[in-house]
């Protein structure tokens, strides 16, 4: 069991060094092809509309044929997106790069793996070092792509991250279980719905109706539409607000996976283990909106970095304990579902989020910070008045 769990920790860096590769690769891409600020938001709109609809599928379909296929088929669609986008030369096939990306779910695929394999009481802990994976692929990812495109271009770049997205796929079919859930949590689920359940819409949905699950799903939205607009358009801001090449952008992509490695590795592990939930979760939509304030008035790369430490904080702290919450809240048997609906909702606030982005950073600037700063702030104030939570808190 704890073989599989780190290789599927092994897996994830290799599919988070990939991604953040193409992050050093898509902008300056999409700029050499004549896009502007809103454009761009309008590329990575498609993404997250098509990551929208495949979120749920490949998370019900994870539930219903297992690990192995699922993560396969991730890899998979990985390698063929970035084969794509090393072949773009225009933008009508930039575009068409990003269609792959319906199935590529990496991190929801290994977030079940290290689900059904730990115990509740212990799934905090274990999804946090997910976020230390998280940061070692960022570091790998930022730096080798940034190098890359800088001294051999953006196809090159894009054609190495296809070959680690197909290592990745070879590690799956070798060390990953066909299942990971128990055998008579797997038959009687497809029992219950069958084959054809893999595009059931209703089945999908009443995991929406346990207890808390929906509340936690519009707190995720409202907290993390501001953050996500940041981070969609980081690449543009680096580039027009901070003037930065893509090496550059690479080495401070780095930074934000160093600071991720400190905090996931060494801070929330210790939270997790010493508060309750609804105290981690309170202090992290605060940490939130403090950091929407100072991204409203920071002026140069030095304060950003700064910024980054409690950003990336709030951010580590919220996805663990939102993560956990809703896990733990479904029967076993469905939490690939969960964990698909979840990857849904950031897929969503990247659908609106680089529309809305592009109007603000090319009207405003980082200024919509402010947004952030008020938007959490209500948050936490309601979150404090209101009985979320209390109950479990009281009973710890």
């Amino acid at each position: 069991m704890q073989k599989v769990i780190r290789i599927a920790y092994l897996i994830l860096v290799l599919e988070i060094t990939s991604l953040f590769a193409q992050f050093s690769i898509t902008p300056y891409l999409a700029k050499r092809l004549g896009f502007d600020t809103i454009w761009f938001g309008y590329l990575q709109t498609t993404v997250g509309i098509i990551q929208l609809f495949g979120g749920p599928v490949f998370g019900r379909f994870a539930d219903l044929h297992g690990a192995r296929a699922a993560l396969t088929l991730s890899s998979l669609s990985s390698a063929v997106y970035f084969m794509i986008l090393g072949c773009a030369t225009n933008v009508p096939l930039l575009f068409i790069s990003k269609l792959p990306a319906v199935f590529m779910h990496g991190m929801p695929g290994v977030q079940m793996v290290v689900t059904d394999l730990t115990e509740p009481g212990n799934r905090a802990s274990a999804l946090g070092r997910l976020g230390l994976c998280l940061g070692v692929g960022m570091i790998m990812g930022s730096s080798l792509g940034g190098s890359l495109s800088t001294r051999y271009g953006e196809s090159f770049a894009a054609f190495v991250a296809a070959t680690g997205s197909l290592l990745n796929a070879a590690l799956v079919v070798k060390f990953i279980p066909a299942h990971t859930k128990k055998r008579a949590e797997t038959d009687s689920a497809t029992d219950k719905v069958g084959a054809g359940a893999v595009f059931s819409l209703s089945y999908i949905t009443r995991l929406m109706r346990f207890p808390g699950v929906g509340e936690m799903f519009t707190i995720k939205i409202i907290s993390e539409l501001p953050s996500v607009v940041f981070q969609v358009m980081f690449s543009i801001i680096a580039m027009n607000f901070f003037h930065l090449k893509a090496e550059q952008t690479g080495y401070l992509l780095s930074y934000f996976g160093l600071v991720q490695m400190v905090i996931q590795g060494g801070v929330i592990g210790r939270l997790t283990d010493k508060y309750s939930e609804r105290t981690l979760l309170l202090l992290s939509i605060g940490t939130a909106s403090i950091v929407g304030l100072a991204q409203a008035l920071m002026t140069n790369v030095q304060e950003f970095c700064a910024v980054v430490i409690p950003m990336m904080f709030s951010l580590c702290l919220f996805n663990v304990i939102t993560d956990t919450i809703v896990t733990n809240s479904v029967p076993s048997s469905d939490t690939g579902t969960m964990l698909g609906l979840c990857s849904s909702v950031q897929a969503l606030l990247r659908t609106v989020g680089p529309t809305i982005g592009g109007f603000l950073y090319q009207n405003y600037g980082v200024l919509s910070g402010y947004i952030q700063c008020l938007v959490n702030l209500l948050l936490f104030l309601y979150l404090l008045k209101s009985n979320f939570r209390k109950t479990e808190e009281q009973q710890s």
